[in-house]
């Protein structure tokens, strides 16, 4: 499920070289960068529909070009006689469990839908020559054909009289014509004109269908952000129900969305949601006559946690079936008798399976601190996940809903790389914070901690801010203390998985009450007694990297920080970010009408008060939070004279992670610039 309420997610950054030395000595008992090299991640575990076979995706660092490659692997249901099955990924199997549809490298060059039979012979066929990169796969439940979802080129030329070009010129290119707010996107750049709709395409190959077709969006959109489609057939394949906003003006929509029947053999387009709000991901209940989906009705408010939702199939008897829960629910799948649903929701730190009856309170299916992504469950209610723990990484599990736990894990993918490896402990940390909020955090500690010792601490800063540290394994906070470092990371306010009243308490106020939770919790682990409270540094990336640049405007109390992919100044953010609607809803007014209120939110106001030494780091292609919101910063702070380097990170888009080089830069580059400051603030009291 894709939430709408996040506007970033920090990813780890990766940087350029800078003229301070590498620090990390390679390990055979310690997590080190370089074991990165071997690193894997699992993902989409899908259950045949008989139950016997799993096929997922399982990606790997490509050491020679830098990226991450993908294939398909399959197993039996118990995990045995698994294997390599083909390159790809994002695998659905067909009703019948005879073929799978997915996404690989084909020709014309780029992304196409193949279809393997799943026999002993094993052929496979490129169903597609498609020129545009197809996304969202669906099989008809008749298994004949398959929908997916595409862009719609369409632009109106802006002609000119130019005169014609003598014999062998080389003029400049004609300059690119922008009329809509929206028209840049992070890691797709300049976005094509057009828009996206569904097709249907024979399993068997053949020319696709256009099923969807006009000036608007199959997919819900939060600030213009093209993303997933929530779509789904009604079991006798005469219908889809899809998820977008019918609206030649949703240009500048923020967050609407609607529910649509669309008619498979005619094309016509019916709403089914009635009332305004963020409605989106439909699924069809097993007889066809419900449609369940999630969201909440419209507001202004920066947060707010979806609802579980049912409907009948033609729009009438909408109602909500979550209860109290105030989570968001991901994923949601109908149980085979149609008596409720199944999904995933983050709560406190931590992702378990519940079930909302279409009567009934909602109920945890699974409990613990763990990661627990429910992706595929069969007519027995077996169920197929991916989970991860802090000490670890992600596996694909399989449990029965009916008796859920403990679950079986059937991966270890990177055993090779942890399993002689000595890992961190995570500590849970609970503290009071201003105004009386209660507020959660972890500790890591180095794997030789000795609480009569005293070490260095990190203090790193979730993205978001409407997003949720959670208890799952992080190679980043487990390599920084292989290297003598604490961690500590906090969802302070403002934070996903508590609410929404926690989640909005930022609203119209950002940053504010966060930055109180924050130091709580810094001050909290001080009076355990194991920080050096002359080596404490603050990082964060995004929303992390607004907080932290807020941090070293409030307090000299960090020896170092590093700030990676900030917003230091919401007026310009808002006319440089590829989501402006976002920026604008965070004030009451907008910035020509009450520059005073964007001026106090933003950290360049509080450069003057800055002294403490200042990395930092931001991606070349950055369109979330771009390089000019770095460039300001660095400008004041040198002017200022303020120790401090800026680290452009080539190739990379926000958060910088996406190459695994630059997430071990990244890692590296911290660490050689914590420790070139370290002790240097020997007078900064706790509380300063």
């Amino acid at each position: 499920m894709r939430n709408y309420s996040s506007f970033v997610i920090a990813v780890v950054a990766g940087i350029a070289a800078a003229p301070l030395r590498a620090q990390e000595t390679a390990s055979d008992t310690l997590l080190t960068v370089d074991h990165y090299l071997d690193w894997e991640q699992v993902s989409e575990p899908q259950l045949s529909p008989d139950g016997a076979q799993i096929v997922y995706t399982r990606t790997w660092v490509n050491r020679i070009d830098d990226r991450w490659d993908s294939g398909l692997w399959i197993m039996n249901a118990d995990g045995s006689h698994n294997r390599f099955l083909t390159k790809g990924s994002n695998a659905r199997w067909s009703p019948d469990g005879s073929r799978i549809a997915y996404f690989a490298d084909g020709d014309p060059k780029g992304t196409q839908i193949f279809v393997r039979w799943m026999d002993a012979e094993g052929a496979t066929s490129q169903v597609t020559r498609l020129t545009e990169s197809p996304s969202d796969l669906r099989w008809a439940p008749d298994g004949k054909s398959v929908a997916f979802a595409m862009l719609v080129r369409h632009s109106t030329p802006w002609t000119i009289s130019m005169p014609t070009a003598p014999t062998g010129a080389t003029w400049t290119a004609a300059p690119r014509v922008v009329d809509r707010m929206h028209y840049r996107q992070d890691r797709r750049g300049f976005m094509e004109d057009g828009y996206l709709h569904l097709f249907l395409v024979s399993a068997d190959g053949g020319t696709p269908r256009q099923l969807t077709s006009g000036d608007w969006n199959v997919g819900a959109r939060f600030d213009g952000l093209a993303g997933g489609v929530g779509y789904d057939w009604t079991p006798d394949g005469k219908s889809i129900v899809v998820d977008g906003l019918k609206d030649p003006a949703a240009d500048r929509n923020y967050r609407t969305s609607a529910i649509y029947l669309v008619d498979v053999a005619g094309g016509a387009i019916r709403a089914l949601t009635t009332r305004p709000g963020v409605w989106s991901n439909p699924v069809i209940s097993p007889d066809g006559r419900s449609v369940a989906f999630t969201g909440y009705d419209s507001t202004n408010a920066s947060y707010h946690a979806s609802d579980l939702w049912v409907m009948g199939v033609d729009g009438n008897g909408m109602r909500k079936i979550s209860g109290d829960l105030d989570r968001d629910p991901a994923g949601a799948r109908w149980a085979p008798d149609g008596g409720g649903l199944y999904f995933s929701a983050d709560d406190h730190g931590a992702r378990n399976v519940w079930f909302a009856g279409i009567a009934g309170a909602p109920r945890a299916v699974t409990t613990g601190a763990q990661l627990l992504t429910l992706s595929s469950l069969d007519k027995t209610l077996n169920a197929v996940a991916t989970w991860s723990d802090p000490t670890h990484p992600t596996d694909v599990v399989r449990f029965n809903l009916r008796r859920p736990e403990p679950v079986a894990r059937l991966t270890s993918v990177n055993a090779d790389v942890v399993g002689n490896l000595r890992l961190a402990q995570v500590e849970e940390v609970s503290y009071a914070s201003s105004g009386g909020a209660r507020v959660q955090a972890w500790l890591v500690k180095p794997p030789a901690f000795d609480r009569t010792k005293q070490y260095p601490l990190i203090l790193e800063i979730h993205g978001g801010p409407h997003g949720m540290y959670n208890v799952g394994f992080s190679y980043m906070f487990q390599n920084f203390a292989a290297n003598g470092y604490l961690v500590l990371y906090v969802n302070p306010r403002g934070s996903t998985g508590y609410g929404s009243a926690f989640g909005n308490a930022i609203f119209h106020a950002y940053p504010s009450v966060d930055y109180d939770d924050l130091m709580a919790g810094v001050d909290t682990v001080i009076g355990r007694g194991s920080v050096d409270t002359t080596r404490m540094y603050v990082s964060g990336c995004s929303g992390g990297g607004v907080l932290s640049s807020w941090v070293i405007g409030h307090t000299h109390r960090f020896a170092a920080a590093a700030v990676r992919c900030p917003v230091i100044d919401w007026i310009s953010m808002a006319g440089q970010t590829d989501i402006p609607l976002f920026t604008y809803n965070f004030f009451d007014a907008p910035f020509w009408e009450k520059p005073d209120q964007w001026l106090k939110q933003s950290s360049l106001m509080y450069v003057g008060n800055v002294t403490t030494p200042t990395l930092l780091m931001t991606g070349e292609l950055d369109l979330r939070t771009p390089m000019p919101q770095t460039e300001e910063f660095f400008s004041a702070l040198k002017y200022r004279g303020v120790e401090t380097m800026m680290l452009r990170f080539n190739g990379e888009y926000h958060g910088t992670g996406s190459k695994p080089t630059n997430f071990m830069r990244t890692q590296l580059y911290m660490m050689s610039w914590f420790q070139k400051h370290a002790g240097a603030t020997a007078s900064a009291a706790a509380g300063q």
